[in-house]
């Protein structure tokens, strides 16, 4: 009996390989509605949410994301109510990504869930793994913002533009800068 395949891997957080054809086929999936979101009349939003419905795990009500949209699956990507993202937001979602309810995402962010071996060998035999990125409710991530692997963001919080965000921020604080501190609590 064989172990777990690639994907199983990938998805309990183990370390896998991507060069896996159950993979390849989830991604190619993935890239031909993504195509289509990125191709389509940004006006047309019935079918926009049709699409962005079908490519991700959950897309909430009256949620919206302006294309150009990346990601690597899409269905590791759960997105609550009432979110708007930007244009050019990245959800290499290689594991779960969760973004609450009410969230503003500015232009040109990335959430990055991926990690790679530090070891030389075992990256040149390119294992990888990923950790979980969970954003809370009422949370707004500035323009160009980063969020690091393994990064839990708590409600009401606010990461200013081009912000790296490498550990996990409480609920109701601001945090700047690379890597993000915090510089003060959200008013109520």
């Amino acid at each position: 009996m064989t172990g777990p395949s690639m994907r199983e891997r990938m998805l309990a957080g183990e370390l896998y390989i991507a060069d896996d054809p159950e993979l390849f086929r989830d991604m190619e999936r993935a890239t031909s509605l993504r195509h289509r979101i990125n191709t389509m009349d940004p006006t047309d939003r019935p079918t926009l949410r049709a699409l962005f419905t079908e490519l991700l795990g959950a897309y909430g009500e009256d949620s919206e994301i302006r294309p150009p949209f990346s990601c690597d699956y899409g269905y590791q990507t759960f997105i609550g109510a009432r979110t708007f993202a930007n244009f050019g937001l990245m959800c290499l979602d290689v594991a779960r990504i969760t973004i609450g309810d009410d969230v503003q995402i500015g232009p040109n962010v990335q959430l990055l869930t991926p990690t790679h071996p530090v070891a030389a060998g075992p990256r040149r035999q390119k294992w990888e793994a990923a950790l979980p990125i969970t954003i809370g409710d009422n949370v707004w991530l500035g323009g160009g913002a980063i969020v690091l692997p393994g990064v839990t963001i708590g409600d009401n919080t606010v990461v200013g533009a081009g912000a790296v965000v490498t550990r996990d921020l409480p609920a109701n604080v601001v945090a700047v800068g690379n890597p993000a501190r915090i510089i003060r609590e959200v008013e109520p």
